[in-house]
């Protein structure tokens, strides 16, 4: 089958498409025939070995699908520990759902991980409660689209979100959000980046902030929380070291810094399937609305990762493994 594959570390160009053998299902698992693999930012850390666990080589990148069972049977959206960028997978059972009627691969992949993830940062991690201000880091990008809509949903008093472009900065707005504000405003000094946010809001510091960039951007949002904020961080998009965190400083306005990664959740089925059986169903209605963005074939994988890290997309990429 064709799937694509690294041998060596690196950038987009290490990125090759390959004959490789079929895999083999194990128990608990089914083979899938693919018709659509997702693309995420995370997928461009694993090929540099940068991402939270260390990979091994030879590697074939992605962590989610949209399939049927290899001889026919219902489509299904999955989550893998790699291999998603391919002709067929391997998944586990109790990391797949059926996709309702009405919803597109591309809506399905919108959800599965990204939209899982959103959910979890509001709910799981943040604890938002009703009236409470939302700063939304990226919130044009896959989850932070996601998370903009969700916020507002669950009674968010004021969402904020940050983009890097006045189109993408409209997008968000669109969706949602009361106000915007430019991240680059961060990159010679958080302050700055500081002000923006509490400005965006009225003059006050915020409560809430997911933020998946570091550096400048984890500072400043750091800074902008009222007493009781929580900074959610599930990201390190910059490739920046991210000042240390000092006891004090978090005492100081009894400030939370919490961590998410959503392996973590891959490995308690119970919490995936409560972020999908929200989110698919929202999807199917027209409640929730995931931004598709570039269907490439996967022959053209390597421009995929190339537009993504040039921020030149919006909202869920995807591969066709059958172009």
């Amino acid at each position: 089958m064709r799937a694509v594959q690294i041998t060596e570390f690196g950038g987009p160009e290490v990125l090759k498409v390959v004959d490789v053998p079929e895999p083999a299902p194990g128990d608990g698992q089914q083979l899938y025939d693919v018709s659509t693999a997702g693309i995420n930012f995370a997928d461009t850390h694993q090929i540099e070995n940068s991402y939270l666990s260390a990979q091994k080589l030879p590697l074939t990148p992605g962590a989610e699908f949209v399939g049927t069972p290899v001889g026919g049977g219902q489509r299904v959206v999955g989550l893998l520990d790699g291999g998603g960028y391919a002709e067929r997978v391997v998944a586990h059972d109790f990391l797949t759902w059926a996709v309702p009627d009405g919803v597109s691969d591309e809506q399905a992949l919108a959800v599965v991980l990204q939209g899982s993830t959103a959910w979890h940062l509001l709910r799981t991690c943040a604890h938002l409660a009703e009236g409470e201000t939302v700063v939304v880091i990226a919130g044009a990008g896959g989850v932070g689209s996601l998370a903009v809509q969700l916020a507002r949903r669950w009674g968010a008093g004021r969402v904020i979100a940050t983009a890097s472009s006045p189109e993408k900065r409209a997008l968000a707005e669109e969706l949602g959000a009361h106000a915007t504000v430019d991240p680059a405003l961060a990159t010679d000094d958080p302050k700055t980046f500081t002000g923006a946010l509490r400005e965006a809001n009225g003059g006050k510091p915020v409560d809430i902030v997911l933020e998946m960039t570091g550096g400048n951007v984890f500072t400043g949002s750091l800074s902008a929380l009222a007493p009781f904020g929580r900074l959610v961080t599930y990201g390190m998009a910059a490739r920046q070291e991210t000042a240390p965190v000092p006891p004090g400083a978090l005492m100081q306005k009894s400030r939370a810094v919490i961590g998410f990664w959503l392996a973590h959740c891959m490995a308690r089925p119970q919490m995936m399937d409560a972020a999908m059986h929200d989110l698919l169903p929202m999807v199917a209605e027209g409640a929730l609305k995931p931004v598709v963005g570039g269907r490439y074939p996967m022959s053209a994988v390597r421009e995929a990762h190339q537009d993504l890290l040039a921020r030149r997309t919006t909202g869920k990429l995807v591969l066709d493994p059958a172009r």
